[in-house]
């Protein structure tokens, strides 16, 4: 710790870099709205992903022309150039999902040289933009999985159009249901890093798609994404339910490990987006032997989690049952694909995010820094030094 006086605000923990009418948490109540609206209550009334999409973007819920109107514009955006398939396929299939997300939106922003943020437009930019990152992340899995390049057409829904692009199928009720809760309960959660980051830059002036590229280069380090892929690899360690509690005692209680899925910086309670996934997943897992497996060591490692960890208010997070239904659906456990997953939910909540900031509280973000170094020194020329 360097020898000062003055304090800095680690992490910016604590720290209100803006005022927002989009979510809420209250993190020791386990309680998470989206403009007032409370996660369960949209889940169990059978929201569309869409009605959420808009809800984020003008504030309140669509009547159905509305709606309409809403998806025929985010529908525009599924008809992504060449280019930006181009700068996916270029790339080797080996390559991290998010990096291939990061590089098709930065094509973007090289073509759009004439973006100006304006309160006409912003919005149905925006809403493309939707569009544009359900394309984008269907061609990321179509290249990693060595398959051609295809567009979502338009369907009954955003989650339908996106899984038949990505998969090439048709897809069930089921599968569909389940990306689309996905969706919702990922769309937004306040201002973590890959948010921060977007700000930052859209701070700048910068145009919307250097913004998400910016957020997805946040949301791509392992202390952000990642955590889903993780507490699946640590299911697929366990491998049998029988094991779980060997495997917790040699790992977890001897130190040796962290237990991935576990703990958040905001909620000390359940996350309220954990057992929505939950009992998704349980569903899932009712007419599939190996998903089942899996979900069974998940409960069982989360028995023993909350026993040793509730007190300190460590519990489940939104992603340690989240992988089991990205998985359920059909995704495969490879290239970080459910954080690209993560980031198709989350793009709607990034531009929200943006719209508000520099429609209403436009200011440069400029933190600073305190200075810990040597005192005044005089510049020694390269002969005279030892």
């Amino acid at each position: 710790m360097p020898e000062t006086t003055e304090e800095i605000s680690k992490g910016l923990e604590d720290v209100n870099i803006k005022w927002t009418r989009l979510t809420t948490i209250d993190g020791n109540k386990g309680i998470l709205r989206y403009g007032g609206y409370s996660v369960e209550d949209i889940i169990n009334n059978g929201a569309q992903a869409e009605e959420i999409q808009y809800l984020f973007l003008y504030g309140e819920l669509p009547n159905a022309q509305e709606l309409k109107i809403f998806k025929e514009n985010v529908q525009k955006g599924y008809n992504i150039p060449d280019f930006v398939i181009n700068s996916i396929r270029q790339l080797p299939r080996e390559s991290d999902a998010v990096a291939m997300q990061m590089a098709a939106v930065a094509s973007m922003a090289a073509s759009e040289i004439k973006f100006k943020w304006n309160k006409d437009t912003d919005r149905d930019v925006a809403a493309q933009m939707i569009g544009s990152m359900s394309a984008i992340t269907a061609n990321v899995y179509r290249h990693i999985l060595g398959m051609p390049a295809e567009r979502p057409k338009p369907s009954d829904s955003y989650a339908e159009s996106f899984l038949k692009a990505a998969f090439g199928r048709n897809v069930t009720k089921e599968e569909v249901d389940a990306i689309n809760t996905a969706l919702i309960l990922y769309t937004d959660h306040e201002v973590p890093a890959s948010t921060t980051a977007g700000l930052v830059a859209v701070s700048t002036l910068s145009d919307i798609y250097s913004g998400i590229t910016a957020a997805l280069a946040a949301l791509k380090g392992p202390l952000h994404g990642g955590a889903a892929e993780a507490a699946i690899a640590q299911f697929d360690e366990i491998k049998e339910p029988s094991n779980v509690e060997k495997w917790f005692n040699d790992n977890i209680i001897n130190g040796k490990k962290r237990l991935m899925g576990f703990g958040h910086r905001v909620y000390k309670t359940y996350d309220p987006r954990a057992k929505i996934f939950k009992g998704i997943a349980e569903n899932l897992s009712k007419n599939n032997a190996e998903v089942k497996k899996i979900y069974d060591i998940a409960t069982k490692l989360e028995d023993l989690g909350v026993k040793q960890f509730g007190s300190k208010g460590i519990y489940p997070n939104t992603d340690y049952f989240s992988g089991i239904v990205y998985m359920s659906v059909g995704f495969p456990l490879r290239n970080n694909i459910y954080t690209a997953l993560f980031a198709l939910s989350r793009v709607t909540g990034w531009e929200a995010h943006f719209i508000e900031y520099v429609e209403e509280q436009q200011r440069l973000i400029r933190p600073r820094a305190v200075y810990v170094g040597p005192a005044e020194r005089k510049f020694v020329k390269l002969p005279d030094r030892k």
